[in-house]
């Protein structure tokens, strides 16, 4: 395998242990669910990595999701 490969499958598997871990523990908590536009962002972010092989469609990606994410921050401070 190309090392390229190699981290980008470490970077999906320590996403996905952080992504159970936060499913789990959050589990009692009703307040802290996942909204649709974090997950929307949260693949957004996943597809990035996995087409990181070229620049520019993984750096959109990427920026897409935290773009995404940011807006979802926002909102939820507004509602507060």
């Amino acid at each position: 395998m190309i090392t390229s490969e190699i981290y980008i499958i470490i970077s999906i598997v320590i996403l996905a242990i952080i992504a159970l871990l936060v499913f789990f523990l959050s589990k009692n908590k009703k307040d802290k669910k996942l909204t649709p536009l974090a997950g929307l962002a949260f693949g957004f972010i996943l597809a990035g990595i996995l087409f990181g092989d070229t620049g520019l469609v993984g750096y959109s990606l990427m920026g897409t999701g935290i773009v995404l994410a940011v807006i979802d921050i926002i909102i939820k401070l507004k509602k507060k």
